[in-house]
């Protein structure tokens, strides 16, 4: 698309956005605090959260930013824009907390991956792939071998039941309370007019239609944005990857850091959230299905959760929340640009650490916001990292 939507300084444009999950949230509050006519379709019944594995993925997801843990399997350059993004958040936190009484938790203390004694062998590996990869790309973090002391220190609640626990911490990693920071999103978006219930049909460069009525007339806009995830197709060639969360409430658990259990059949992760809340959850399955939760996966994933985290066997099971994220058959993002169009999708399980940089990017090449050096980016760590011992 040329750049010439916004062009001219103080011109309010007429946007159309297509989908209330994440990126249509970060796109509405972004234009909204331009001063853009903002109206977003979905066909979600409100603005808060069903878990009923039918609403947007971005509320059954447990926040985490880890690009260093994501290079086990994703690309390099998912990682640089994690980087990106985790900077991203912390200012749109801030920009929250100036006007909302109750901003979302945000925090960045670093993650911990942890492995039992006999899956350490599958830890090592990965962590070599992870070492390799940093030194490469002279990433601003390396991975840190922790001992039995160090560990203790940081999260007393971790330790194995199967023996000595190994750990590692991936210093410069956050977290984001993603129910918190959707509804954040769509609370601070002035002016912005939410259309429930009103399910996109059709859409193309300036208009959309409406799924209701076959025969109504074409909206029109300056600019529509599509980001739709799975509800895109046919449109997109975008699948579905089901995700599955537990919540538990757990009082008294101390946990700071989300977790990652490296288990060579599972990636389980822990994540804590306010209100002694922690998210049990795995990384993803390749299943379109929306059904809830299978007696085997809960009980595998609180069974490896208890494992590292004795202190949960008396926690309480608050919800088991599924959905899809969608995905494109090279499980990259993918951002589409055309004279007024601009369509965003295949954010995968990378859907809170790469939407700042997907929305920012977006919105730099139809001349709607300025490029923060996403492509490439790199966060400066103020100390240097000792190299990874395993």
């Amino acid at each position: 698309m040329q750049r010439t939507l916004g062009s001219h300084p103080g011109q309010r444009l007429n946007i159309g956005i297509a989908g209330a999950g994440l990126l249509g949230r970060l796109l509405a509050w972004n234009l909204a605090h331009q001063g853009h006519q903002v109206s977003v379709f979905d066909p979600a019944s409100g603005p808060q959260p069903s878990f009923d594995g039918q609403g947007a993925a971005g509320f059954t997801a447990a926040g985490m930013l880890s690009p260093l843990a994501e290079l086990e399997t994703a690309e390099p350059d998912v990682a640089e824009r994690g980087w990106y993004a985790i900077t991203r958040w912390a200012e749109i936190r801030a920009d929250l907390a100036r006007r909302l009484p109750a901003p979302p938790h945000f925090a960045r203390e670093g993650s911990l991956m942890v492995a039992h004694r006999p899956d350490l062998g599958a830890a090592r590996r990965v962590l070599s792939r992870l070492d390799a990869l940093t030194q490469e790309r002279a990433a601003p973090y390396r991975p840190q071998a922790l001992d039995a002391h160090q560990l203790q220190a940081l999260e007393p609640g971790l330790h194995s039941t199967l023996g000595p626990l190994h750990a590692w911490m991936l210093p410069g990693e956050g977290q984001v309370d993603a129910v918190g920071m959707m509804q954040s999103l769509q609370a601070d978006a002035p002016g912005v007019v939410w259309h429930w219930g009103r399910a996109v049909r059709q859409m193309g460069p300036g208009y959309l239609s409406l799924a209701e009525d076959a025969s109504s007339p074409r909206l029109r806009f300056d600019c529509v944005f599509d980001v739709r995830g799975v509800g895109a197709r046919p449109d997109t060639p975008v699948r579905g990857v089901r995700g599955e969360v537990v919540w538990l409430h757990a009082p008294g658990l101390s946990l700071q850091r989300p977790v990652r259990l490296l288990h060579p059949r599972h990636r389980v992760y822990i994540v804590p959230r306010p209100g002694d809340v922690v998210l049990i959850g795995a990384s993803e399955i390749e299943s379109e299905d929306r059904s809830p939760m299978s007696l085997r996966t809960a009980v595998e994933l609180m069974a490896a959760a208890h494992s590292v985290m004795p202190g949960l066997a008396e926690a309480r099971i608050l919800r088991m929340d599924t959905n899809l994220r969608p995905a494109l058959p090279d499980n990259r993002p993918d951002i589409h640009t055309e004279p007024g169009l601009v369509r965003l999708n295949g954010l995968y399980r990378h859907g809170w650490l790469l939407a700042p940089s997907v929305v920012d990017e977006a919105l730099e090449r139809v001349g709607l916001g300025s490029l923060q050096g996403i492509t490439g980016a790199t966060v400066h760590h103020p100390h240097p990292v000792a190299p990874l011992a395993v």
